[in-house]
């Protein structure tokens, strides 16, 4: 995630894929544009954007788990949806403890 985030600051292009490879079919708005577009994204969209995504992921996991118990769906399918949520939540986690890190040094500075 550190590589696609060098990826993303040295972007020279309009949109940038979050996740390097676009796995989750996101754009951030280039940082440099001076004012935001008609109808652009604000972090918060893409924040709710990236959530739903990983709702979503996490669900698949559990209903192929589900479908794996009842004997519906083939081992390799379980694992690879269960692995899938694993990262996914794995992900969140981070993402949540680094925006808990910011609040905390920005409640910490002297105004």
């Amino acid at each position: 995630m550190i590589e696609s985030l060098a990826a993303l600051a040295s972007s020279s292009g309009k949109t940038a894929s979050i996740f390097g490879s676009g796995e989750f079919g996101l754009a951030l708005p280039d940082v440099r544009q001076t004012a935001p577009a008609a109808g652009a994204a604000t972090f918060g969209d893409l924040m709710s954007q990236v959530a739903g995504q990983m709702r979503d992921t996490v669900k698949t996991g559990e209903a192929a788990a589900i479908s794996g118990i009842q004997g519906k769906a083939s081992a390799q399918s379980v694992v690879e949806a269960v692995m899938s949520a694993e990262q996914t939540l794995q992900t969140a986690v981070a993402i949540r403890d680094k925006v808990v890190a910011a609040y905390l040094e920005i409640v910490r500075m002297a105004i």
